[in-house]
């Protein structure tokens, strides 16, 4: 046999000069295409190619949650830092307005000046359950302990949550991944899997790296789910589901993009706390002037 000038032979598989490898070649691939058995196999079920697609769209399905998921959030916690950082600072600015309308009515008299003080007071006057609304910040006596820390530069507590991190990402997806309800073959099994992811989300929201490494334990010395072949009225049901819960999440996706916070992210999606300072720098700026303005109204 001659050598070429690399020392690779000249005649191949796929040589002109052996009339029947393309032959052969086209025929086994065709064969495979066509699912036909290989030499001692078993004949492929008709729903075979079916199932694979369902289960494709399943995995497509439970990664596009994960990122809906994770998304959800990091809106969460970043609006939790925002009314943490920001909150305080919104509210007197709130206060002062309604100081300098009152002041601005009692200078003039003028009743409307009095309709628009009484309105700025009704701002920051007092609801039942503000509490619930301001994230601890604020309650039925005004400003927490917390909150006039922040406008003082004291020491402030911590959030209660915080982003979770490359780790806690990565064992959540995994998580996500093996045991998401999406994968459950009956109503049992898709109970069980709701009731664990439901706690592998609450774990994700605190960023705890400690219980997901737990639930990821529990998960892997739990039952094995039964292997079923569905027929193929229930793949076609199936299919048709993941599309409409497709739609669903993508309309979720969207929503949180849309909303004031998930816009904030998108401006700042690598250093969301900068953009935090920044705004904060810009509303203390504009407490100084507010206060300013009330010293001359008052003198």
């Amino acid at each position: 046999m001659t050598q070429e000038a690399h020392g690779e032979p000249t005649t191949r598989n796929d040589d002109p000069q052996d009339p029947h490898a393309s032959g052969r070649e086209a025929g086994g691939e065709a064969g495979r295409e066509a699912g036909e058995p290989q030499t001692g196999e078993a004949p492929e079920r008709p729903e075979a190619r079916l199932e694979r697609a369902v289960r494709a769209a399943e995995q497509a399905l439970i990664e596009f949650e994960i990122a809906v998921e994770t998304f959800r959030v990091e809106v969460e916690n970043f609006s939790r830092l925002h009314h943490q950082k920001l909150g305080p600072m919104y509210a007197r600015l709130d206060e002062l307005d309604a100081q300098i309308a009152e002041a601005t009515a009692a200078r003039t008299g003028d009743p409307e000046d009095r309709r628009r003080a009484d309105e700025a007071r009704a701002v920051v006057m007092p609801m039942p359950g503000v509490e619930e609304l301001f994230h601890d910040w604020m309650d039925s006596d005004g400003l927490s302990p917390e909150a006039s820390a922040m406008l003082t530069g004291q020491t402030v507590q911590p959030p209660k949550r915080v982003r979770p991190t490359e780790e806690a990402r990565k064992l959540y997806r995994e998580l996500a991944r093996k045991a998401h309800p999406d994968l459950a073959q009956d109503d049992a099994e898709r109970s069980r899997r709701d009731e664990f992811i439901t706690r592998v989300n609450a774990a994700y929201g605190r960023g705890d790296v400690d219980q997901l490494r737990t639930l990821a334990e529990e998960w892997a010395a739990g039952p094995a789910p039964e292997e079923q072949q569905p027929e193929r009225d229930e793949l076609y049901a199936r299919l048709e589901w993941l599309s409409q819960r497709k739609e669903l999440l993508s309309v979720i996706a969207q929503e949180l993009e849309d909303s004031a916070i998930g816009s904030m992210l998108r401006m700042a999606p690598e250093d969301p706390d900068r953009l935090l300072e920044e705004i904060a720098e810009q509303l203390l700026a504009r407490v100084s002037e507010r206060e300013a303005d009330l010293a001359k109204l008052v003198q």
